[in-house]
């Protein structure tokens, strides 16, 4: 039932735009952005733009997502509406981060810093349609593996952007 009204939500999106340097797609002046995990028992929404969106290649992205580079997005918490009955499986992969995957088939899906509580990440990957949201800069490069070239004009940073 869910993909049925995740289609017909798509149905009426028409335009893509760009906000603060991210690509998304709307109509009128609500956005509508919806994904999942890959067995769809996860699902999500959200009706706002992400306020920021990145490339990690930290070893720890690295290692809980199985990818040599995790793709982000960023949210108010309050913005992130679930779908489903069901939330993402949490555990501690640091003292301050809680790391969100979907306890049936595994998916990495989301990422909270406990000390920010407002606010959500969601891997840009879960969405129904990646190409949504372009990350606008890569942080953590000091853990980019040797032979990863990406040819974008992104900025990157060592460590963290902050």
């Amino acid at each position: 039932m869910t993909g049925i009204v995740g289609a017909a939500r798509l149905v009426l999106i028409q335009v893509i735009t760009e906000k603060n340097g991210i690509g998304i797609m709307e109509q009128d002046s609500e956005v509508i952005i919806e994904g999942g995990c890959l067995c769809r028992s996860l699902r999500y929404s959200i009706t706002a733009m992400p306020f920021d969106a990145d490339h990690c290649h930290c070893s720890l992205c690295q290692k809980s997502t199985g990818a040599v580079v995790a793709s982000w997005m960023d949210f108010r918490i309050e913005q992130v509406n679930w779908l489903s009955s069901s939330t993402p499986k949490e555990y501690a992969s640091s003292e301050t981060t809680r790391r969100g995957f979907c306890p049936n088939c595994g998916t990495s899906i989301s990422f909270r810093d406990i000390g920010h509580p407002q606010y959500y990440t969601l891997s840009i990957a879960s969405l129904d349609d990646p190409n949504l949201v372009a990350p606008q800069y890569h942080i953590h490069t000091s853990n980019q593996l040797r032979w990863l070239n990406i040819k974008d004009n992104a900025p990157r940073y060592t460590s963290s952007r902050s």
